[in-house]
This record gives structure tokens, C-alpha cells and sequence, in this order.
């Protein structure tokens, strides 16, 4: 039986059972009842009343089941959803676990990562000690002056680059460099000369005779003033910012050491006969905190104090003034 015919005759036997219900109360009333079947007419109605409400759950029957089949689904479901809600409790926990072990396995590997640059920190510190202790801030000595690497210690220079010299004999290769440091960086340049008048330009004259060329007709003199020339033209090139950090002093004094500095780096020779001290071994000391490194800024400061200024725009009539 389809869907909606059972529809209908439900419908039709409830309007049925409700028109019985009136018309016997009616009947009764009107005592119609003991006319048609007197005695028996109610027990009839109600039988006929009672067959059509079997009926009515006969027709019931196939829907009533369907309940159970619906219950059964819902059991069905609701065991699979357990089911379901149990493994993603397990697969949780797995993932939980995997990602714990995860945790762990980085958090040993960080520790061990962290205990060896500590221990590395640690050897770094007692090789910094040891240096100081044992060598004084001297780090290694070069052959002859090193201009790659003073470049590169003037280029990375943020608080002063310094010289202390006669004359400047690689000032070509250091200039490129010291304007960077002037114009880019703006770090102070302080440049100490030989005076080119003093006694002790002839002595170191004199000293180097052996490796001058005497074709080219060049004393320490000369050189001085050659320096103070190319150092007129870095002056002319850096600006009026850089020129304000750019200072040339000359002393008239016996130079003891050729320095050069940049920041915490020194590079310390000797001023020996027969060799430029360019072209001498060049010690380089590491940290102006270390005993060479205060004996050699010392030297520096005392140089500096007993110097003069050369106003480089006109270098040579600032040399004429000069007094000591």
C-alpha cells in the first residue's frame, strides 16, 4: 500500500470513528438506539468502534517497525561514532606522543647546541687571556705592512684611524680608504708627521741613504712634503664634513715607533737603517686594553700632545708659521 493511500483511508477511518462517536451519542440521546436494536445496539457500537480502531493499528504496523529500524540505525550510528571518537582519541594521542618525542629530541639537541658554544665562548675567553698574559695584545707579525688588511681594519673602523709616521711612503694605496672612512663612516683621522725642518729629518736622511735611489733626488724632507701634498688633495676631496674629521700634526721630535691604527688594531714597526719602516716587520696588536696596546696608544697621545696643526688648505704657509 502506497504512502499516501494509506494516508487517506487513516484519515477517512478517524473521520469515521469521530462521526460514529456523535451520531451515537445523538441516537442515544434521542433513545434512537433501543428503536434500531433494543439491548444490544451499544455493544454493537462499541465493537464496531473497537474493529475500527484495530484496523486503524493493523495499518500502523509497518510504520511502528520502521521506528525500530530507525532505533536500530541510531544504535548503529551511535556505535560508530564511538567507534570513531575512540580512534581519533588514539590518533591524538599518538600525535601527542610523536609530537612530545619531537620536543624532546630538539629541546636535547638546543641543549647540546648551547653547551658547546659555551664551551667555545669559554676556549675563546682563556685564548683572550692567554694572549694578554703571555703575548702582551701582539697576535701575529707581518713580513712588511700589510695594506689589504689596514684597508680593511681603516674601512670597518667606527671610532679613529691614526698614524703616526716620518712620511707616508704607501699614502697612494691608503687613500681610497681613509676618504671612505671620512665621508662614509665618519670616523676621525688623525695624522702625525715628521716636521720637515727638523734636525731629526736629516738623521733619518741619513739613515735611509742606502736604500734611496739617489737619481731621484729625494730626502725625508721632500717626502714629508709629498705627504703633506697628497693629503692637501684628500682634504680638497672629502668635504667640508670629512675635513672637519681629517687632522695633520707634525712634531719635531725623535720618533721612537710607526704606527698605524684603526680602531682597536695596531700595526707597530721600527724605524731601522737602510729600510723604510713600511718595509719592516709589522707587529700587529690586537685591543687597545692590552699592555702593548696602552704602551702604543701612550706613544700616539705623546706624539700628538707635542705636535702642531697644518692647515692643509695651504700646508706651506702653515709650516712657515710654525714655531717651537
Amino acid at each position: 500500500m502506497s504512502v499516501d493511500v494509506r494516508y487517506r483511508v487513516e484519515r477517512i477511518a478517524l473521520a469515521l470513528m469521530s462521526i460514529s462517536g456523535v451520531v451515537v451519542l445523538i441516537a442515544d440521546l434521542f433513545g434512537w438506539l433501543d428503536a434500531l436494536a433494543p439491548g444490544g445496539a451499544l455493544p454493537k457500537v462499541t465493537l464496531l468502534i473497537l474493529s475500527t480502531v484495530t484496523v486503524f493499528l493493523l495499518l500502523e504496523i509497518d510504520r511502528l517497525r520502521k521506528l525500530d529500524v530507525v532505533q536500530d540505525q541510531v544504535t548503529a550510528l551511535s556505535a560508530t561514532f564511538s567507534d570513531r571518537i575512540t580512534g581519533l582519541d588514539e590518533t591524538v594521542e599518538a600525535q601527542v606522543t610523536r609530537l612530545d618525542d619531537t620536543l624532546r629530541t630538539q629541546v636535547a639537541r638546543l641543549d647540546s647546541s648551547f653547551q658547546a658554544q659555551l664551551a667555545k665562548l669559554d676556549i675563546d675567553t682563556v685564548a683572550q687571556q692567554l694572549k694578554q698574559e703571555n703575548y702582551l695584545g701582539v697576535i701575529r707579525v707581518h713580513a712588511e705592512f700589510p695594506d689589504v688588511e689596514f684597508n680593511a681594519f681603516v674601512e670597518g673602523a667606527t671610532q679613529e684611524v691614526a698614524i703616526l709616521q716620518t712620511f707616508i711612503p704607501n699614502l697612494v694605496h691608503l687613500q681610497p680608504s681613509l676618504e671612505k672612512a671620512l665621508v662614509d663612516h665618519g670616523v676621525p683621522v688623525r695624522i702625525m708627521l715628521l716636521y720637515p725642518s727638523s734636525p731629526v729629518a736629516g738623521l733619518r736622511d741619513e739613515a735611509l741613504r742606502s736604500v734611496r735611489d739617489p737619481a731621484l733626488a729625494l730626502d725625508v724632507k721632500a717626502r714629508v712634503e709629498m705627504c703633506l701634498a697628497g693629503l692637501a688633495e684628500l682634504h680638497r676631496a672629502v668635504g667640508p664634513t670629512g675635513r672637519a674629521l681629517l687632522r695633520v700634526r707634525v712634531y719635531n721630535s725623535l720618533p721612537s715607533i710607526a704606527v698605524h691604527k684603526a680602531d682597536e688594531h695596531f700595526l707597530v714597526s721600527s724605524f731601522l737603517h737602510g729600510q723604510l719602516a713600511v718595509d719592516s716587520a709589522q707587529t700587529e696588536i690586537d685591543g687597545g686594553d692590552t699592555t702593548m696596546g696602552r704602551q702604543v696608544q701612550k706613544e700616539l697621545n705623546t706624539l700628538w700632545e707635542i705636535g702642531r696643526d697644518v692647515a692643509l688648505p695651504d700646508w706651506r704657509e702653515s709650516l712657515r708659521n710654525i714655531s717651537w
